[in-house]
């Protein structure tokens, strides 16, 4: 299921390393991020609440102040 989630991030590198992060997680089958507009597109698997739990950690792992708005 693709899904879009808002974030709060402060540079295009730091959301590069976000995107990164996130399609080596668990359960995500693709991640686009757009600095320019601060979104978040996420292709994962059924379950998506755990997913999403576990992108958020491996995020705040590379860029421990950005923001995932789920």
């Amino acid at each position: 299921m693709k899904k879009t989630y808002g974030i709060d991030v402060d540079c295009a590198n730091c959301a590069a390393k976000m995107e990164e992060a996130t399609a080596k997680t668990e359960g995500v089958a693709s991640c686009v991020i757009s600095f320019m507009t601060q979104k978040m597109k996420v292709e994962d698997g059924a379950d998506v609440d755990e997913t999403m739990k576990r992108v958020v950690k491996n995020c705040k792992k590379v860029e421990d102040d950005c923001e995932i708005y789920i």
